[in-house]
């Protein structure tokens, strides 16, 4: 008889009644799987923040307590088109080689985490209409306080101006999009919305952009003038990206950061709470047209205009101007060298209308242990106050206008101990010349050592100790005294 004749057992067990038992219990048992692979894992089980049957002050609440279990040390690496990353972030506030203009370098992806607002808004239309155009919404609230040797003023040590208190910081919410500069196949776009409340609108107010609280409020009795608290809309531009200029190309539209500095005007981008003289008084945020070009993986070249420093362009103070930076990065990844023109043009100084040249260099160790350091010489031309004849060490006194000038350097370095906790050390030295950039004609250093223990993704606290220094008058506490120490501590809430 035929093979193909004979019946397959299974069915042959059917039409028996005992078989058709053996035949059912087969049926309701686990299948024999020769290849495991084909095997469908069951889903991951739903985050907590994303149960949408829940409320939303629930689902932030959640999300809070997802962030603060371990991150998955399996979680794939996103693609980039770059260098590997240098550095870990967590512990340190980036894990790239500096550079302003850009969200991130070209060809680095977006790294940003996503943090417990964002997390709860994907219940809703909003969120899941800014999930499907990749649009971020969070911030942060960095409370601190200080215990200082001076009574009236830490100037200038900043932020943190006002000595022996508790003081808000910042209060800060971030609405961007980034753009996709991995990618080489098509024209994208990106852009940011920053808002700043808090005290430290001090430093970065720019003037023609909700300045009058701060330039229209004199404060005799406060070290800084203007309203205690102020608001201050930190960034607002709109970025292109074209992967055919070059290796790729963003060009910039509106108020961003100054480029080159290793600080930065947010709390969670610094390795340290406070700032060296040196950023305190340097130019804040520039309004114009701005190009970064990608030549290769180590090449990037910026080019741009701008209505010059912290000065909106439709402002009577504002002064066209030149920015141009190159960067490098050496083929090991160990060295990354940053000159710029911060600022060139041929006006007399106005507002604060300084020609600033400065470069950064950083060296990398290995991947735990970096530097950075960074110099600047900056000055403005025909300033009143400062030609000469003026009285022996009072800034600004002399009749006739003159050029007055500044020079300063600073060391970081950055340990990481472990993947929450990070130490850094600063050193620095700032000259200056004529008193026109702090207020006092004299030579300043300041040394400080700070930790940053990331106690979740979503709450860093540092501690941190400062002392400085005046060698040629008094310049600290007024005028008082030549020396301040302080201890100070802050926090920084992500939300």
């Amino acid at each position: 008889m035929s093979h193909k004749k004979i019946l397959p057992l299974a069915l042959l067990l059917a039409m028996l009644p005992a078989g058709r038992a053996l035949a059912d219990a087969a049926a309701t048992a686990a299948p024999l799987v020769a290849d495991p692979q084909s095997v469908i894992a069951p889903p991951p089980p739903l985050a907590e923040s994303g149960n949408c049957s829940a409320g939303f002050l629930s689902r932030v609440a959640a999300a809070y307590r997802e962030d603060a279990q371990p991150a998955d040390p399996n979680a794939p690496a996103p693609k980039r088109r770059a260098m590997d990353a240098p550095f870990d972030s967590p512990p340190f506030p980036n894990s790239e080689w500096q550079m302003g203009g850009v969200p991130a370098p070209i060809g680095v992806p977006d790294t940003n985490s996503t943090y417990p607002l964002e997390k709860a808004l994907g219940c809703t239309r909003l969120g899941q209409w800014m999930q499907r155009n990749r649009i971020e919404v969070f911030g942060w609230v960095t409370p601190a306080a200080n215990l200082s040797s001076s009574s009236f003023s830490n100037y200038p040590l900043s932020y943190n101006t006002r000595p022996n208190r508790a003081e808000l910081d910042q209060f800060v919410t971030n609405i961007m999009r980034v753009e996709d500069t991995v990618q080489t196949d098509h024209v994208d776009w990106g852009f940011d919305i920053s808002n700043l409340y808090g005290y430290d609108y001090h430093y970065t107010v720019t003037r023609g952009v909700f300045s009058n609280q701060l330039l229209n409020h004199p404060a005799p009795g406060q070290p800084l003038n203007g309203k205690i608290y102020g608001d201050d809309p930190m960034l607002f531009y709109g970025d292109i990206y074209i992967p055919w200029v070059a290796e790729g190309m963003v060009v910039r539209i509106g108020r961003w950061l100054s480029l080159p500095d290793i600080e930065a005007q947010f709390s969670p981008q610094n390795y340290l709470m406070t700032h060296s003289i040196l950023y305190t008084v340097d130019p804040y945020t520039q309004t114009g047209v701005m190009t970064t070009t990608r030549l290769s993986r180590q090449w990037t070249i910026q080019i741009g205009v701008n209505a010059s420093n912290d000065v909106a362009p439709w402002n009577s103070a504002a002064r066209p101007s030149l920015q141009a930076c190159v960067r490098w990065v050496s083929a090991d990844n160990n060295d990354m060298l940053y000159p710029c023109i911060n600022n060139w043009n041929k006006s007399d100084y106005n507002y604060n209308n300084v020609q600033m040249y400065v470069a950064t260099w950083g060296h990398r160790f290995n991947q735990h242990f970096h530097m950075l350091t960074e110099a600047y010489r900056m000055y403005g031309r025909n300033i009143p106050g400062f030609g000469p004849g003026g009285t022996p060490g009072v800034a600004g006194s002399s009749p006739f206008a003159g050029t007055a000038g500044a020079f300063g350097v600073v060391n970081y370095l950055n340990l990481e101990l472990d993947s929450n906790n990070m130490l850094s050390i600063r050193n620095e030295f700032y000259d200056d010349e004529k008193g026109q950039r702090t207020g006092y004609a004299t030579r300043y250093s300041s040394h400080t050592i700070g930790l940053t223990h990331w106690v979740t993704q979503d709450l860093e606290i540092q501690p941190e100790l400062r002392y400085e220094h005046s060698y040629d008058v008094n310049a600290y506490d007024g005028g008082k005294k030549d020396y301040q120490a302080v201890a100070l501590l802050d926090a920084i809430i992500h939300y």
